[in-house]
Parts: structure tokens; C-alpha cells; sequence
């Protein structure tokens, strides 16, 4: 894998891209976006994002995970592409424990109605914590069925909606401030409508999809224009990987 920039390296190490994709400071949480496009812009294939990977997307995806508090997913992508069992490979929890951190990152899980089946092996087989942040309106019912399986937390917002900052800033509280966001297109929506975006991943990958496949965010037509800018771009097989960075970064 070939860097193109900041400046032009004909290779990569894990460790050379572990330190680039690092967040600049701790002293607030740091989100960032992972996704995976088609040249015309199609997030997915038949549904599922998996179609559209390769090795390097999957390398720097895994790179991403490993650097991580909390995996953050939408409860929609966490039913359409299953998030049972292990999330990290074991290089990426070997190097996790040598860096002071805990093996496995929380998997927070956003899910305003708490739609999701508590006996289903994503809560039976997840090695690590698992938070569901879920909306002041979701059934107090259904919020009991997880007490043996996750911490369900309730977005105090009187919309019945699971604000952004408040995602951000709960937890920050807990010390989780490398949250590594991996869609869907409504979760990125909402946090870019909320200017909680603080870097987007973006891997451009050389296929043509047609057909009427999402895009990798939807949400309101009035939300505003955002500039990012560049921090890296990466080559390897006419796979395009970028990170794109708040400004401020």
C-alpha cells in the first residue's frame, strides 16, 4: 500500500499508519467515520457493504478497530451485517494490552426503539461491554430484557431522538475518547447535521455499482455543507483510501 499523501511513501507500515490515524488529543472524545464506497457512489451491494471491500480497505478497517474505545454502529447496520463474536483479530488485542488498553473495545450500539433480540448472539457471543444508547421514549419494557447483557443508557432529549453530543459527551464521561463510528448512513446523517464529525475515512474502491444502492449518509435535505479537510490518502490495487479531518485537526 503506497502513500500519496502528505507526502509520497511507495509503502506502509501497520505501525506508520497506526500513528497517522491516531486522534491528536485526549483531552475530548474524537469520532470518526468508516466507510467504503463504489466509484458511482453506492454504499452498498445487494445490501451489505462487504461486497465492496478489499485487502487494503480490510487492513486499515482492522487498524481503526484496534485504535478504538468504543465501536459505535447503528442498530440497523448491526442487524445487516452482524456484529457477533469477535470483533478484533489477535494482533489488533496483543497490541491493544501492550498499549495499556483493555482487549476489546465496548460496542456501542444506537437504537432508539431498542429493537434488537437480547438473546441473539450478538449479546451471547460479544466478548467485550456492550452499551446501547437508546432514546427517552423507547419501552421501559424492552430496556429490562437487556439488563443481563448490556448497559442501556437514555438520551435525555425530550424529541425522543439520540442527540449526537450527547453520544459524544456520555462517552467522553466514561473515558472513551477514540469512538470509532461504523455507520450506517443515518448514524453518519445525523452526526454530521450535529457537527460531531471529527474525521471520515472513506475508502473509494474501483467498482461501478448502478442500481439504486444508499449513498453513505442520509438524513434531512436542509443539512448544511461541512469542510474537511485532507489528512491522508492511500493506494494500493486502484483502491482509493482517504481520512478527511474536521478543520480544526
Amino acid at each position: 500500500m503506497q502513500r500519496i499523501y502528505p507526502e509520497f511513501k511507495p509503502s506502509t507500515t501497520d505501525n506508520e499508519l497506526l500513528e497517522s490515524y491516531r486522534a491528536p488529543t485526549h483531552e475530548r472524545s474524537f469520532v470518526r467515520f468508516n466507510f467504503v464506497s463504489t466509484i458511482d457512489g453506492a454504499a452498498t451491494h445487494s445490501g451489505l457493504s462487504g461486497a465492496l471491500g478489499s485487502s487494503a480497505d480490510h487492513r486499515v478497517f482492522a487498524l481503526l478497530r484496534r485504535l478504538a474505545d468504543v465501536i459505535l454502529v447503528g442498530a440497523g447496520t448491526i442487524r445487516a451485517e452482524g456484529y457477533e463474536g469477535e470483533l478484533l483479530d489477535a494482533p489488533s488485542k496483543a497490541w491493544r494490552l501492550a498499549h495499556s488498553m483493555t482487549e476489546h473495545p465496548v460496542l456501542g450500539i444506537v437504537s432508539g426503539r431498542l429493537d434488537l433480540d437480547p438473546g441473539s448472539e450478538l449479546f451471547t457471543q460479544n466478548p467485550g461491554e456492550i452499551l446501547i444508547l437508546t432514546s427517552a421514549h423507547a419501552d421501559v419494557q424492552r430496556e429490562k430484557a437487556f439488563s443481563e447483557v448490556a448497559e442501556v443508557l437514555r438520551c435525555p432529549d425530550p424529541t425522543g431522538l439520540v442527540d449526537p453530543q450527547w453520544v459524544q459527551e456520555v462517552l467522553a464521561q466514561r473515558g472513551h475518547t477514540m469512538i470509532h463510528a461504523e455507520g450506517g448512513p443515518q448514524l453518519l446523517g445525523a452526526f454530521h447535521e450535529s457537527g460531531a464529525i471529527d474525521s471520515l475515512c472513506l475508502t473509494i474502491s474501483p467498482l461501478v455499482a448502478g442500481g439504486t444502492a444508499r449513498r453513505i449518509s442520509s438524513g434531512s435535505t436542509q443539512a448544511p455543507l461541512r469542510r474537511m479537510r485532507l489528512h491522508s490518502l492511500l493506494e494500493e490495487d486502484g483502491n482509493l483510501i482517504a481520512e478527511y479531518r474536521r478543520g480544526t485537526y
